[in-house]
């Protein structure tokens, strides 16, 4: 029977123009044989000329509107009173296909808990990418206080009525079982790269870096949030005035005075948003990929996706703060600090850029990205959902160098046979 897969989003896709990790799952479930459509279910902060619209790659989307534009009206999407009424539409359409599909719903945020009672889903999967409920920025308010409840509270509901859970760490999975008491039914999958995107030779953004610059390039990719450091940045770059410091990515600090104040020095360049098929080409202007990230409860969860897509792109990476990361640390590939230290930051950068061009480094950079391509995690996932039945698929395949490569139900997926990959526990 083919499936229809809701997704619950936090925003239209086009949202700050970045594509998440629910992005390339939705893609991932709409190219599937066996999949007849894919409804992506988020809240938006205007009204909408569409509630219910056809995107460009033929995927649905459903928007649910805030009770007022303004963000603090946004944690209505997490209590049943301020969005049950406009849900009726969608639940209206999947009523009447009922019996024809198997209907799968995936939670990609705590938004909506209420949906997971008033449909019959044949699964309910909860793909847990963040820790939703601690402040983005590592500050506690009596505001973010009264937000970590709600949001809390509506994460449990999800929990509690989830067949599936898949966390992007290992944290997240710690934290998932503390909460729920359960561990048989949440794995970790961490994020992947679209690997053929960022593998390929691309050239270099032009007008980007100041004519004639030959210096080492610093970047960081993707959105600029709170949870980046912006002092060690700062810092760094006064330091190394000979270094450039490049941001590529939309701005979604709020208007961070310490961001503001980072962009005031001469060797730092921001470009802001760049559609993500032009991504590759900025990457091509990096030396060292960056991800200089706060301490806090909240990065403590995090797994960044620009990891593989750097390394994908041949990059040599330097983390701060990012503990999900360390099993990836390797010589020439990835280093990680526990420091926000600006003189141990330079340093490993430094270390890094002595190999930087080095072609069997570049070589490994990318096959360890290889490995982590979007395809296989999600691959693993589905299979996850469709319950193998014995486990015996996985265990009586060849082990080679820590992976599992199997064919299970016409998938050809690879997953690194590690405590860590799987969460504590095979398939089975």
């Amino acid at each position: 029977m083919r499936k229809i897969h809701v997704i619950v989003a936090t925003g239209d896709w086009e949202q700050d123009g970045l594509r998440y990790r629910r992005h390339r799952l939705a893609e991932h479930l709409q190219k599937q044989a066996d999949t007849g459509e894919v409804i992506w279910l988020c809240p938006s902060p205007q009204i909408t000329e569409d509630m219910y619209s056809s995107l460009p790659n033929g995927i649905w989307q459903f928007t649910v509107t805030d009770l007022f534009p303004h963000r603090l009206f946004r944690f209505g999407r997490y209590v049943d009173l301020f969005y049950q009424s406009k849900l009726h539409a969608l639940l209206s359409y999947l009523k009447s296909v009922a019996g024809k599909y198997q209907v799968y719903l995936w939670y990609t945020f705590p938004g909506f808990p209420l949906l997971a009672d008033l449909f019959p889903w044949d699964k309910i999967i909860y793909d847990c990418s963040d820790l939703w409920s601690s402040p983005i920025n590592g500050k506690h308010t009596l505001l973010s206080t009264a937000r970590e409840k709600v949001i809390a509270n509506a994460e449990n509901r999800i929990m509690d009525r989830a067949n599936l859970i898949f966390c992007t760490s290992g944290y997240l999975r710690e934290k998932v079982i503390e909460r729920t008491g359960k561990d048989g039914h949440v794995y970790t999958f961490e994020n992947g790269v679209d690997y053929n995107l960022f593998a390929g030779q691309r050239e270099k953004k032009e007008g980007i870096l100041p004519p004639g610059f030959k210096g080492t390039v610093l970047g960081f990719i993707g959105g600029i949030k709170p949870k980046l450091d912006f002092s060690l940045i700062t810092k760094v770059a006064r330091k190394k005035p000979d270094w450039l410091l490049l941001l590529v990515g939309p701005d979604g600090t709020g208007g961070s005075p310490e961001f503001r104040q980072l962009l005031e020095e001469k060797n730092v360049v921001w470009t802001g948003g760049v559609p993500s098929n032009e991504v590759p080409s900025y990457m091509s202007l990096i030396d060292i990929g960056i991800m200089p990230y706060k301490d806090s409860p909240y990065n403590q969860a995090v797994f960044p996706l620009k990891l593989f897509e750097f390394l994908g792109a041949g990059k040599p990476v330097a983390g701060v703060h990012l503990p999900s990361t360390k099993m990836y640390v390797e010589d020439g590939i990835y280093l990680h600090l526990e420091s926000g230290g600006a003189g141990e930051f330079i340093a490993a950068c430094e270390k890094l850029a002595e190999g930087n061009n080095n072609p069997v480094d570049v070589q490994r950079r990318r096959k360890s990205a290889q490995k982590k391509d979007w395809d296989v995690v999600f691959s693993g996932m589905r299979l996850a959902c469709e319950g193998l039945p014995s486990g015996t698929a996985w265990k009586d395949t060849a082990v080679e160098s820590g992976t599992v490569n199997s064919t299970v139900h016409g998938l050809n997926p690879v997953l690194k046979k590690t405590s860590e990959y799987q969460g504590g526990k095979e398939l089975s």
